[in-house]
């Protein structure tokens, strides 16, 4: 047993090394970062079917006491399991079948099972039963792990942020992107009764226990494991509902009792947002659970049909404007990006964190989409160009893979811009949405990854999408427009750029004039114009993330 479990490790941890190692940026990655990012030989030979969660959170001790059902399937049973659960929370046992006591080994953040050799293939389910003092979040949603606060009235408020972080630091799960749940899930709180508890979903039951009160919520859809979260404090809620595309939508919000009144007013935002998103993405992905808005201590996240909010019951971001433009002070910033991921992230989730710019690239985009439809084509384009003084360029938009690891933060404004930057190129924003709601009904419900994203794009565009892609999110050089103007002849050309690259461009013929061409790196294209070089720079188009020569 012992060495198969160091042969298996091994096998885990050299092809990330490898992968580390032909890297663009150099970095060291540990053991834990390959058990968490890697699909390996102890992950792949099961799929999960449903988590159901029960936990007891103590919030004198800051503690909790779990149990988890994982129900699992299998074309061919394995020998070896990962169960990923981050210390130091404890296991105590685990039951497969209901009959039969596994053992199994911790190392590091994960527990390997030891599976009996006359299991066979087909449907399986594990319990596992564990204890102890998650990982406490100092700076939620950003360090993530357990909250433990207080409200404005001392009383106990807490929930989890664990995006990036993962599930595993509150409950045991195979915890990796790729492997959602497809029969939903269940979460029980086990609370005082004085407080309520608010999950994912739908409230399904709520049963006394003495002096302190069960709460059960069920997710019928599939879900990302760092979706499910707990929300227990002194909420109360409203209802409503909104006639959409797929019919009629719950929508409900929990907030403190006291905040109900402020909840009432800046929630009246949600349903313009769901038509906007429905019109351009398709329909809200999961009608089944329901839309919720659950206040939340920290800034927010974007848990599946639980969408926690902090944004303080005010417009901007914390009451600023990301873009500086003005535009982005009119509407709720978590209101409309953290909703704006039920459809990128949670409907379409990536594979690997290396690619978590699918998620945060177009909900970021979204911003743009929702000024679009409040206020005009010419608001949404000012508010885009706006937020590009956001971007660092300091490194590549995707991460390594295998190895759980995030790139850039550009992920977000300059992966947006560079989805602009398409929707620009392509010349028909009909035929842009109708790209858009593509994706929802290619990756509805499930995972993709950066390379089929480009090779479905492809279909949409003239222009080499990998190139694209290449560029914006594997390098940090943002390509430079070349020009000169000689005898009414306009001469353009890309550099810093790769090779491969070619983007359609619009050069100025006139004032107010001029056509779309595509133009290569570092071969150059001449069209005539009346333009000379001091009044062609209030012609160029800005909506390309593209910079022109002085």
């Amino acid at each position: 047993m012992r060495i198969s479990v160091v042969t298996s490790l091994l096998a885990i941890v050299l092809p990330a090394f490898v992968q580390a190692q032909l890297g663009r940026t150099p970095q060291k990655f540990t053991l834990d970062d390959s058990l968490r990012g890697t699909l390996n030989a102890n992950r792949s030979w099961w799929d999960v079917q449903r988590y159901d969660i029960t936990v007891t959170p103590d919030y004198t001790s800051e503690t909790i006491v779990g149990q988890t059902s994982i129900r699992f399937s299998s074309s061919k049973p394995g020998k070896l399991m990962q169960i990923d659960l981050q210390q130091p929370l404890l296991i105590d046992s685990i039951v497969l079948n209901q009959l039969q006591r596994i053992s199994f080994t911790r190392k590091n953040n994960t527990a390997l099972l030891q599976m009996p050799a006359q299991m066979q293939a087909g449907e399986h389910n594990l319990l596992i039963y564990y204890h102890g003092q998650p990982r406490k979040a100092i700076r939620a949603p950003w360090d993530g792990g357990w909250v433990w606060t207080k409200d404005n009235k001392g009383r106990p408020w807490m929930t989890v942020a664990c995006q990036g972080l993962g599930a595993s630091v509150w409950y045991p799960c195979k915890d990796h992107q790729s492997d959602e749940p497809d029969l939903g899930s269940s979460l029980t709180m086990i609370v005082p009764d004085t407080l309520t508890a608010v999950g994912n979903g739908r409230l399904t039951n709520k049963m006394p226990m003495g002096d302190k009160t069960a709460w059960r919520w069920e997710v019928k859809n599939p879900i990302n494991n760092y979706n499910i979260i707990p929300y227990i404090g002194k909420y109360v809620s409203f209802e409503e509902q909104y006639n959409g595309e797929d019919g009629v939508l719950d929508c409900s919000y929990w907030v403190l009792d006291y905040e109900l009144e402020k909840a009432k007013e800046q929630f009246k935002q949600v349903k313009p947002m769901l038509q906007c998103f429905e019109h351009w993405f398709g329909p809200y992905p999961f009608y089944a659970d329901g839309y919720k808005l659950v206040q939340s201590s920290h800034l927010g996240m974007e848990h599946q049909s639980a969408v926690a909010y902090g944004n303080n019951f005010m417009n901007g971001y914390r009451g600023r404007d990301l873009s500086g433009t003005g535009w982005g002070s009119k509407w709720d910033f978590i209101i409309i990006h953290e909703s704006g991921h039920e459809w990128f992230g949670n409907n379409i989730t990536s594979k690997d964190i290396a690619d978590m710019w699918i998620h945060e690239g177009f909900t970021n985009y979204s911003e743009t989409i929702y000024t679009q439809c409040l206020f005009g084509k010419a608001a949404c384009e000012a508010y885009v160009q706006g937020i590009r003084k956001n971007i660092m360029n300091d490194r590549p938009i995707i991460g390594e893979y295998g190895v759980n690891h995030e790139g850039s933060g550009d992920m977000y404004y300059k992966a947006a811009n560079m989805i602009h930057t398409i929707r620009t190129a392509m010349q028909n924003d009909s035929s842009f949405r109708q790209l858009l709601r593509g994706m929802y009904k290619t990756y509805f419900h499930g995972t993709t990854s950066t390379v089929e994203l480009q090779a479905y794009i492809q279909q949409f565009v003239s222009f080499d999408v990998k190139a694209v892609f290449d560029q914006y999110l594997r390098t940090t050089q943002i390509p430079l427009l070349q020009w000169s103007i000689n005898s009414g002849q306009l001469k353009v050309k890309f550099t810093d750029c790769n090779a491969a690259f070619r983007l359609p461009v619009y050069l100025p013929t006139g004032i107010g004039q001029g056509v779309w061409k595509t133009i290569q790196a570092n071969e150059w294209t001449t069209i005539a114009t009346s333009l000379n070089d001091e009044n062609i720079s209030s012609e160029w188009n800005k909506n390309l993330y593209i910079r022109y020569q002085d």
